[in-house]
């Protein structure tokens, strides 16, 4: 099923003209930020599980194979090791996607769905990267 094409909006210069930065409270608060962690402990490990489920595995090598894209399909599937999901109580995790050049695009999805999962295939256009 095809969406239609989001039209967008015109660009209109009077959006961001009026904007006023508070430039040295922008640095102070920068400066602050150094050398701290702003995420501990249990919260760091959900951002980190969260960072690997918003990545595309790409493989984009002119000689890939089927046996590659399909390790790189168990990969997205498992990208966490059973253990350290088990340890911080994660039990489904996938990566966002799957990309591959598009004559391996029938490869990643046999491989997905023999995999049983339904993680998305995405594609590059000609002359990437």
């Amino acid at each position: 099923m095809m969406c239609e094409r989001n039209p967008g909006v015109p660009f209109s210069e009077d959006l961001i003209s009026n904007v006023h930065i508070n430039y040295p409270a922008v640095v102070a608060v920068a400066n602050a930020m150094k050398g701290r962690r702003p995420l501990k402990k249990e919260y760091q490990a959900a951002w980190l599980m969260k960072a690997v489920s918003l990545i595309d595995l790409t493989t984009l090598a002119g000689d890939d194979t089927s046996a590659n894209v399909f390790r790189l399909c168990h990969y997205a599937k498992h990208p966490v090791r059973k253990d350290v999901k088990e340890q911080l109580g994660f039990n489904d995790i996938t990566t966002a996607a799957v990309c591959v050049y598009p004559s391996r695009v029938a490869d990643a999805r046999a491989a997905l769905k023999q995999l049983g999962c339904n993680i998305p295939v995405a594609s590059v256009a000609a002359g990437f990267p």
